[in-house]
């Protein structure tokens, strides 16, 4: 390898790579030191390129052990073939995510080079930092409705006999809220668990969106909001939709829900058939838009609506909702976007592809 990073043999220069990558030859001089390299540690390739590997890099473990000394990458154990990812320090105590690869001419033979592979750390921060709010978030979240189910069910069992079967019902109906709460939240971590990892899987059946939409609706109407609050829109004939029922309910919920409680006037929704791009072809699709006549979604929070513990407003809430909507939504396959409707509020259009399940095509 050339001392410059030149390209290989299947030309990938090493300059073009994400992350830092750091190569020592035989005698543990530093023969590759690219760009990636050169801004995570600080130091220039100049400074770098011919000199010994332990002074160029120089780390240490957390425990501010030297990390070339500890791992002996020329003088260790001949079956050794290199060291797995680990968090070091860089002078100054900079953190860094250290792996490394031992390339010898045959298994037990000297090593001919030391590959070693840096990472930021930031993005690693940066998730577990998530994960954390994630957690702060549902635990605050499940405070107040588990408190309230334990006053309740600790004060009936303790003066059952004082309360009128009226009151009685009413603190147990306050009790069956609470639970379903609890349940919601644990349901929307679940969620937000299998989209994270990629294992949401959708279920597909025959769905009659437009009967979906008109059972959201009563059941809106029937917990008080007006019926004339709600503009339903069907251009038929649409196609036949196979998607996950039980998703497909919790996306049109949602999207309800936030139409309701954070917007004004009339909620709209209309469904209508709609292409969907897939592999550069346009395939057949149903496109649901929701939307509404209130202040609408400033300009410049319309990149992070789909974010997670986005609040549109102060009024509640864990934030996940259209996070767990748009992980829905595109585990079918399908798009969803956000603007401005012609009511002047927010508005939201989701298209899904109507493909059947692998087994009927």
């Amino acid at each position: 390898m050339r001392p410059s990073g030149g390209q290989g043999a299947l030309g990938i220069d090493p300059e073009d790579l994400p992350d830092g990558l750091v190569v020592a030859d035989e005698k543990g001089r530093v023969i590759c030191f690219n760009a990636a390299a050169a801004r995570i540690t600080a130091v220039s390739k100049r400074d770098a390129l011919g000199v010994e590997l332990e002074r160029a890099l120089p780390l240490e473990d957390l425990k501010g052990r030297r990390w070339w000394q500890l791992t002996d990458p020329y003088g260790g154990l001949a079956i050794r073939v290199g060291q797995p990812e680990r968090n070091l320090l860089l002078p100054g105590g900079r953190e860094v995510l250290v792996s490394a690869r031992y390339v010898r001419e045959h298994p037990t033979g000297p090593v001919r080079r030391v590959v070693v592979s840096l990472r930021s750390t930031e993005a690693r921060r940066r998730t577990e930092r998530s994960h954390a709010e994630l957690i702060a978030t549902v635990a605050h979240e499940l405070r107040s409705p588990l408190t309230s189910v334990k006053g309740f069910t600790a004060t009936l069992l303790a003066k059952w006999e004082r309360f009128t079967d009226d009151q009685k019902r009413l603190m147990l109906e306050t009790v069956d809220a609470d639970a379903n709460r609890v349940t919601r939240l644990i349901a929307e971590l679940l969620d937000i668990s299998r989209i994270d990892s990629g294992r949401l899987e959708v279920r597909r059946q025959p769905v009659d969106i437009a009967a979906a939409v008109g059972r959201h609706i009563q059941a809106h109407v029937a917990s008080g909001q007006a019926p004339d609050r709600f503009l339903v829109r069907i251009q038929r004939p649409l196609p036949d939709l196979w998607a996950d029922p039980d998703k497909i309910d919790q996306v049109l919920g949602n999207l309800l829900e936030n139409a309701v409680r954070h917007g004004a006037g009339t909620v709209t929704i209309e469904v209508a058939p709609a292409p969907v791009r897939i592999d550069e072809h346009d395939e057949k699709g149903t496109a649901v838009t929701v939307s509404d006549e209130g202040p609408g979604i400033p300009e410049e929070s319309m990149g992070r609506v789909f974010t997670r513990f986005w609040r549109g407003s102060k009024r509640g809430g864990t934030g996940l909702g259209l996070y767990i909507v748009k992980g829905i939504v595109e585990a079918h396959g399908g798009t969803i976007t956000v603007g401005r409707g012609s009511g002047g509020g927010a508005e939201f259009r989701f298209i899904l592809p109507v493909a059947a399940p692998a087994y009927l095509q």
